[in-house]
């Protein structure tokens, strides 16, 4: 694949496994499929189900800035705050130059950055730790330990992080979810699930006491071991942030489009 038809399957996969997601936890989540914009927002307390993505490759300045100003507004029109995850190389140079500027205008504030990554690196050997035993989530204790610990590794409340997992059907059967343990400690945890024709890792997390161990490689290694066993795929897709785009390489994923996550205005 080319620069730019990987950084569309980016955004691609994140309006696919968004929306099941989003409908998994809000049977009345605003998913949409507007002009250039992806709306999948369960309006819930855990903000990364509460998401808007630009979609068009190729955007310039002007247009840029129109759907920066749609996006915030259809965020200002919600309850709950989320996230607009823009895509750099969706943009022309014209309108990466002026990205900064259109946002502060449209009410926008930078709020982190990440890396869409793919590869065709499936199937992955089952992994093999010396500290570590894999436990695939099947139970709402099981979602509270996975949920707990993204809580601890992106500074989120506990109550929010619970909301945002606890209590899915999805994650216990669709979700090739896993928890990495420490004997009967969780101590990292990621997933992936099955999106259009890609297997897509989601939520990895390592507990901030146990980071730098490989914990967090180890358990996505078998999340997609399990998920590629389960469903045949061979290509694979995620999001990373800056801490765990270091350690996706590693095992096979290549990075596309550099990914800007942006909030409301206070």
């Amino acid at each position: 694949m080319t620069g730019l038809t990987e950084s569309i399957e980016s955004a691609q996969q994140l309006a696919v496994a968004w929306r099941a997601m989003v409908l998994d936890r809000a049977a009345d989540a605003d998913v949409r499929d507007l002009p250039g914009i992806a709306v999948r927002w369960a309006d819930s307390r855990f903000a990364f189900w509460n998401c808007v993505t630009l979609t068009e490759p190729g955007t310039g300045a002007a247009l840029a800035a129109r759907r920066l100003g749609e996006a915030a507004d259809i965020m200002r029109a919600k309850k709950h705050p989320g996230f607009l995850w823009l895509f750099e190389d969706l943009l022309d140079d014209e309108a990466r130059a002026a990205l900064t500027t259109a946002a502060e205008q449209a009410g926008l504030e930078y709020a982190f950055p990440g890396t869409g990554m793919a590869g065709d690196l499936l199937p992955v050997p089952d992994p093999v730790h010396p500290d570590l035993t894999f436990v695939r989530v099947r139970t709402d204790e099981h979602l509270r330990a996975y949920a707990d610990l993204q809580a601890r590794a992106y500074g989120l409340s506990l109550e929010e992080a619970r909301v945002g997992l606890v209590g899915s059907a999805r994650w216990k059967s669709e979700m090739y979810a896993y928890l990495a343990m420490r004997a009967d400690v969780p101590v990292a945890c990621a997933a992936t699930v099955e999106a259009q024709g890609r297997l897509f890792v989601a939520f990895v997390a390592t507990d901030p006491q146990w980071q730098r161990r490989g914990y967090g490689e180890a358990v996505t290694r078998k999340a997609l071991h399990e998920g590629a066993r389960a469903t045949g795929l061979t290509r694979a897709t995620l999001h990373a942030t800056v801490a765990g785009a270091p350690v996706y390489p590693r095992i096979g994923f290549t990075p596309n489009s550099p990914l800007h996550f942006y909030s409301l205005k206070e």
